[in-house]
């Protein structure tokens, strides 16, 4: 019985190494593809190291790098992200948070790759690299809220702008209708004093007309007067 168990603990062991051998044999593999840039290739085979040995941090972490590589920033932060507590290597964690910082940043994602660059330096203090690209993420941060601001400012402005130009175009449509309603009135008071006047000449008219008819009839008692 004992020897058994031996014999089965020796297996599991001789598998294992195999399997941790055949998955050195695809990380370098996979390192030499990486080094002529054939970074599609170097994803296969890191990934086949990972089908040999699911927890290698060394092919999890190659396979983030590789992702980064192909511009896909945002698997490569997933990569990182979930490495990150695979390890208590206080170096290696240092690398993962700063490439972890890396690709958040090249994803635009400004607060989290400030936030991964400083858990990087708590690791490692002395990374000058590390420094300078967290001190570059915060400079970026504050003119995207700066230009974030602005953009925000000009809205604004261009809103206060067009509510101006309502108010001008409604007050000048203001004043056009006054004019007009002050033409009309005056149309109306025109045609008034026209049939005023011509309602006092019609009057004169009359007033004249008798005036002479009495003057007529005067000028006719004279002429029987003076028959006598």
């Amino acid at each position: 019985m004992q020897k058994k168990l031996i014999f089965i603990v020796c297996l599991i062991s001789f598998v294992a190494t195999v399997y941790s051998q055949q998955e050195r044999k695809f990380v370098r593999q996979g390192n030499k593809e990486y080094n002529k840039q054939k970074y599609t290739e170097a994803e296969e085979q890191y990934r086949k190291a990972l089908e040999k040995k699911p927890q290698s941090v060394e092919a999890n972490y190659n396979v983030g790098n590789v992702l980064y590589k192909q511009n896909k920033y945002l698997d490569a932060a997933s990569k990182y992200s979930s490495l990150a507590n695979s390890t208590q290597d206080e170096k290696e964690k240092a690398f993962i948070y700063h490439n972890l910082g890396n690709s958040y940043i090249k994803a635009n994602k400004l607060d989290e790759g400030i936030k991964a660059y400083k858990e990087s330096l708590k690791l490692n203090p002395a990374d000058k690299e590390t420094k300078f690209n967290l001190a570059y993420a915060q400079r970026m941060l504050m003119q995207q809220q700066q230009q974030q601001k602005d953009q925000k400012d000009n809205k604004d402005k261009n809103k206060d702008d067009k509510q101006k130009q309502e108010q001008q175009k409604e007050q000048k449509q203001d004043k056009k209708d006054d004019k007009q309603k002050q033409e009309q009135q005056n149309k109306n008071i025109s045609q008034e004093d026209a049939n005023r006047i011509l309602e006092a000449m019609q009057n004169e008219e009359k007033e004249l007309q008798k005036k002479l008819k009495a003057q007529k009839v005067q000028q006719e008692k004279g002429k029987t007067l003076k028959n006598w």
